[in-house]
């Protein structure tokens, strides 16, 4: 289940209980030679980053239909990252459509909040190489 199939509590909470399938599906995209860096360190989020803008030169690449498994999968590693360092848990909202991220997985701590999902798509965007980690370090 993608992240794009979320209607309600229910289905987010499956979503989280897949959260180790996903972060096993996106490792076996990665070289061989690349794996053992994907230890949810900040620097891993500089691989990452970088796998991902050699395979995406622009946003709507990760946006069609056919990346969206991968998408939700490249998201729940740097939120699964972001996460472990931030101390922060993974949370979703219905209640307002007008929210930013509505329907979307968020990872939430103190007052903060922010999307996995778009700061990859950000980080396509960008295309600086360490805006991942950037805004790790900043949060």
């Amino acid at each position: 289940m993608t992240s794009e199939f979320l209607t309600n509590r229910d289905d987010f909470e499956y979503w989280l209980s897949s959260m180790d399938e996903f972060l096993e599906q996106m490792l076996e995209v990665f070289p061989e030679s690349d794996q053992h860096r994907l230890d949810y360190s900040p620097e891993s989020l500089d691989v990452v980053e970088n796998w991902v803008l050699s395979k995406y030169k622009k946003i709507d690449d990760i946006l069609v239909p056919s990346e969206s498994q991968l998408a939700n999968c490249i998201a729940c590693y740097v939120g699964e990252t972001f996460r472990k360092k931030l101390g922060a848990k993974w949370d979703i909202r219905f209640d307002d459509p007008s929210f930013a991220y509505h329907a979307l997985p968020i990872l939430t701590w103190g007052k903060e909040s922010d999307c996995p999902l778009t700061i990859v798509t950000a980080a396509i965007d960008r295309r600086t190489g360490k805006f991942f980690r950037t805004l790790l370090e900043n949060a």
